[in-house]
């Protein structure tokens, strides 16, 4: 466990560890929960297909592409829960690769026109 006080800053970084040295990561969702095995039901989205969730979230210059930096204010959900679990979807892609899910950045859903 990590201990933080409500509102503090809370750093985070992803690393990946391959002998490749053409892949990058991208941090594409983060969902907390007070249950470590329900990330469905009672749920907080920081990021979303790379759509920032929480004001609070923003990511950070890092100085490889094997690594992802990013940070949040530390939170509750709802009082009663004294512990906050985190999970991250990671993708990893190939550098250069600019068709790929890692260059895209957020993916909004469109709704479809239901026209005549």
């Amino acid at each position: 466990p990590y201990y933080v006080d409500l509102n503090q800053n809370l750093f985070l970084q992803a690393s990946l560890h391959s002998s490749d040295p053409y892949l990058i990561v991208f941090v594409d969702t983060c969902v907390a929960s007070p249950d470590p095995s329900d990330f469905r039901t009672l749920t907080y989205e920081l990021i979303r297909s790379g759509c920032i969730k929480d004001p609070t979230y923003s990511s950070y210059y890092s100085p490889s592409s094997s690594l992802a930096r990013f940070a949040f204010s530390a939170f509750s959900l709802v009082h009663r829960y004294p512990s906050v679990y985190l999970q991250c979807e990671l993708v990893v892609c190939r550098y250069s690769d600019y068709s790929s899910r890692c260059y895209q950045g957020c993916l909004s859903r469109f709704k479809r026109d239901t026209g005549s």
